[in-house]
């Protein structure tokens, strides 16, 4: 739907501008890319000294300990988290624009509600497509476009949008994406060669120090790779610092909700596109001085990135009638309770480059459950990890080491259903799904997998029902693969076009 159109259709569709108590605050929005939830302090990193402003923004609110996103890559996450819609039904299933959104955004909302909205990096990746119509993109400053991974962008960016908000006489919704810890990593390319890199971290981790995750392996490359890794993710910490101390300085911060998470986890293998425990358990605080106590721990509900829009609205005191699949955990922000939070739904769809690979997933506190209509033993998984230096190195080990080849395997091929008990399994390597003693685990995550699906209206249901008929399966993935690959050859007959005017 065109934006303008949108606007017609948000005049009717909003129903109350009703702040709850007064003065409407502001809000500021903070994302960090691809990190892991236990690459923070106060979520159990066993680094010390990775993330002293997360840790602190943390203490001076409310952090909950069983967040998810949906999604292991960039923009079909993030779109889920603007829509309030799964991927199947907000169209934007990988890297492809829907050029025709049949939905509002949340800068939409937010802007007929009386907000004014800005957004600082990530702005292609946070929207169905680009240029949206936010009030102000802070990307580029004095003709020159911000570097984004130099943490001093983020204190400019945040105090000029703040700035903004302030001359609009509105309240202000401000979006902020810092980039690291995506790669390349502090100090290397995105091929992992050695550079020297002037935009450097506060702090620096050496191989020997750093916390092996449990679905990876010991060995120098893997330690190499992670202290370049952790070294963005100090990097990333800076840019909060940053973000924070810009809106110190603006005096806003007393009338400011302040939220962050990550979109999802490290770019390294079993993580980032994927939807394993590590992939999409997200660090998510929020600072809300005079509604939220510090030091607020949340371990009762579960919440996720699909929830984020219908949430931020009632902050703001707006309600639409527009139906949205996630819910509001407003309530949780007042220090209530929700009753029918004790599971998270994720999807995944295809990678950058158009492989699909389509993953339905259920978990709650104790379980995960993944449905891969895709797993036949030949069609191999694309990810955007493959390029990595663990990667590479698991390649190698596979050629002489049994377990290792093993593991390789399962990484590039999978099965069609996976079972792991996150409890004892966060780093999900024992698959249960073949366990007797876990057969009514299955059943009932598989009716609840089931029930999602139909609810909301996931096309994946006709190859979930024939997941005892592979060669039902496998053919109705095989149709969804040529449909990407005819959205691929139009964006790329696009772009050629494009390039001759």
């Amino acid at each position: 739907m065109p934006y303008k159109n949108i606007l017609l259709f948000l005049a009717f569709a909003l129903l109350s501008l009703t702040p709850a108590n007064g003065e409407r605050p502001n809000i500021l929005f903070i994302t960090v890319d691809d990190m892991n939830c236990d690459s923070v302090g106060v979520f159990g990193c066993e680094l010390p000294d990775t993330t002293p402003n997360m840790d602190r923004l943390a203490g001076q609110g409310l952090r909950f300990q069983y967040a998810h996103v949906q999604v292991g890559n960039c923009m079909p996450g993030r779109n889920v988290m603007y829509s309030g819609l799964y991927s199947h039904n907000n169209g934007v299933l990988g890297f492809i624009q829907n050029k025709n959104p049949s939905h509002p955004h949340l800068s939409d909302l937010l802007q007929a509600g009386g907000y004014f909205t800005a957004i600082f990096g990530k702005v292609a990746h946070s929207t169905p497509y680009t240029p949206y119509a936010w009030d102000m993109d802070l990307d580029m400053e004095d003709g020159k476009k911000l570097h984004v991974k130099d943490p001093h962008s983020y204190y400019r960016s945040t105090k000029r949008g703040i700035q903004a908000g302030k001359d609009s006489g509105k309240p202000l919704y401000l979006n902020i994406n810092v980039s690291d810890p995506h790669k390349p990593f502090y100090g290397l390319t995105n091929r992992q060669v050695p550079i020297d890199d002037p935009r450097k971290p506060s702090k620096y981790f050496t191989p020997e120090e750093v916390p092996i995750p449990g679905f990876l392996f010991d060995d120098p490359k893997v330690r190499f790779e992670l202290a370049h890794y952790y070294m963005s993710v100090r990097r990333a910490d800076d840019a909060v610092g940053e973000i924070l101390r810009a809106l110190d300085e603006s005096g806003q911060a007393d009338n400011t909700v302040v939220m962050l998470i990550s979109d999802h986890g490290m770019a390294l293998p079993w993580a980032k596109t994927a939807l394993y425990h590590h992939s999409t358990h997200t660090p998510w605080m929020v600072r809300w001085p005079g509604k939220i106590k510090p030091n607020t721990i949340d371990d009762q509900h579960m919440i996720s990135a699909v929830d984020l829009t219908p949430t931020l609205l009632d902050v703001a005191g707006i309600k639409p009638t527009t139906k949205f699949d996630g819910r509001s955990f407003f309530p949780i922000l007042e220090g209530k309770t929700q009753k029918n939070r004790t599971q998270v739904f994720k999807e995944y769809n295809e990678n950058s480059g158009g492989g699909s690979h389509p993953i339905r997933g259920v978990q709650n506190k104790r379980f995960l459950y993944l449905f891969n209509p895709w797993s036949d033993g030949k069609n191999k998984f694309k990810t955007a990890t493959t390029g990595t230096l663990a990667y590479q190195r698991m390649n190698e080990l596979a050629e002489t080491d049994p377990v290792m080849a093993e593991r390789l395997r399962i990484f590039n091929f999978r099965t069609v259903e996976e079972l792991y008990d996150v409890v004892k399994d966060p780093d999900c390597r024992n698959n249960l799904v073949n366990h007797p003693d876990y057969r009514k685990t299955l059943d009932n995550l598989r009716m609840a997998q089931e029930k999602w699906m139909v609810k909301t209206k996931d096309p994946i249901i006709e190859a979930f029902h024939n997941r005892k008929n592979p060669e039902a399966m496998y053919a109705y993935v095989a149709k969804l693969q040529a449909e990407s690959n005819e959205r691929h050859a139009a964006r790329r007959k696009a772009q050629a076009a494009n390039s001759k005017l």
